[in-house]
């Protein structure tokens, strides 16, 4: 119990808060979306219009924010909907905020986008003030515009291309955000091979895992208190297709790309294994640091966690403060440990997984016991497959030798 109040007390871990300047607005109508839908909170039919955060809510956020901070270096992460479909100005004026609210501490920004509307002047910008950019992309066009399309049903994958072309013309760093899906899971290397051949060193591959339960008020996408007997979106990944995929793709790193090609999960579960915090939330022992603020100040408790029910207030009548060290969000980080079923409490591997995402919870336990996660299989499978690696790794680390040096002994 001691324990738990130290891990848990006010202020003891700093707080992450992802900005949703434009809520769910996109110009594109990626099929897994998750987010798009999110307009159905605001709006009786979807629409998108107006969905913009206000001068004076921006201020409040920056400013609070700030303020909320433990550490001296504040990292704000723009994110939508597509979050180009704000003008150059809004950002503009994001930068002028933060340096009147900095109060001596270093301010850092990253944005997500989808690529398609980036011109010379945003790479400029971005690049003038040191902004960090995440691109998403589905690997090769015919994975990418498989379910990568524009609301015309168009493709989309010369554009992101594009947009990525300009980014390194103009010398702005940029990482790779690609969903593992149905259809590109079976083709890893391929994957792979794509991103290498971009010069692309940092990927975060992301499984995509939906329940399709239609709401009343339009949405389609199942919560992840819903319960029972929920059909899977035609689109999720399965866990052998998942298992399979990280296998292939880390034999393939293993023999060449340690410590030139950063792949964010294998990345974590080094670090799960030598017992220091992953990077990641979902291989985390707990959560409940990361939020998101939508456009009208509404702060929930994780990006895929926006639900009514886990709406925890909002700026205009709360601080950030109030909302995120809050006992009822210091419960939702502390569940992902607590609710864990034996299988996973029992588990060789529960130092690198933590039962991963709590979002994917819904299946059971070979004793049907509730709260296994969906992917369990896949994951069980790549980290027994990693696991001479890792040790070897580990045992590299504690040395004070590099991890990289795994390569040498493979081929030795």
């Amino acid at each position: 119990m001691n324990q738990q109040k130290i891990l848990y007390a006010p202020f003891a871990r700093p707080l992450y808060l992802m900005a949703k300047p434009v809520g769910s607005v996109c110009n594109l109508a990626c099929s897994y979306c998750y987010y798009l839908e999110k307009a159905h909170l605001y709006h009786p039919d979807g629409g998108g219009k107006g969905f913009v955060m206000s001068d004076a809510l921006l201020e409040r956020f920056i400013r609070q924010y700030i303020e909320s901070q433990t550490m001296p270096q504040v990292l704000f992460t723009w994110h939508g909907g597509e979050t180009l479909m704000r003008p150059l100005s809004f950002y503009r004026k994001v930068m002028e905020l933060q340096r009147r609210y900095a109060g001596g501490r270093t301010i850092d920004n990253c944005l997500q986008t989808n690529g398609t509307l980036l011109t010379d002047e945003w790479c400029r910008f971005f690049r003038d003030n040191g902004w960090l950019i995440g691109v998403s992309i589905d690997g090769p066009r015919e994975f990418h515009d498989a379910y990568r399309r524009n609301r015309q049903g168009g493709p989309s994958w010369y554009k992101v291309m594009k947009g990525i072309e300009l980014l390194q013309r103009h010398g702005v760093e940029w990482n790779a955000l690609a969903v593992v899906n149905n259809l590109n899971a079976d083709h890893p290397l391929e994957f792979y091979d794509f991103f290498r051949s971009m010069g692309c060193h940092y990927i975060q591959f992301s499984p995509i895992v939906e329940r399709l339960l239609p709401h009343a008020d339009g949405r389609h996408l199942a919560a992840p208190a819903d319960a029972g007997d929920i059909p899977l979106a035609p689109y999720s990944v399965t866990p052998r297709q998942w298992g399979d995929f990280l296998c292939a793709l880390f034999d393939e790193w293993v023999k060449r790309d340690v410590g030139s090609y950063f792949i964010q999960l294998f990345d974590a579960t080094l670090a799960g294994w030598v017992g220091e915090q992953p990077g990641v939330c979902t291989l985390a022992e707990t959560c409940g640091q990361a939020g998101v603020i939508e456009y009208n100040g509404d702060v929930y408790s994780c990006d895929h966690f926006v639900f009514p029910e886990y709406r925890l207030g909002n700026i205009q009548s709360q601080t950030i403060t109030e909302m995120m060290y809050s006992p009822r969000q210091q419960r939702f980080g502390a569940a992902k440990r607590d609710t864990l079923p034996t299988q996973c409490r029992e588990c060789r591997y529960l130092m690198a997984c933590h039962g991963e995402c709590p979002k994917n919870r819904f299946a059971h336990t070979a004793t049907g016991e509730p709260g296994l996660n969906y992917l369990c299989e896949g994951y069980y499978r790549y980290f027994d497959h990693v696991a001479p690696y890792m040790d070897f790794m580990k045992r590299e680390l504690l040395a004070g030798r590099a991890p990289a040096n795994v390569m040498q002994h493979l081929k030795e």
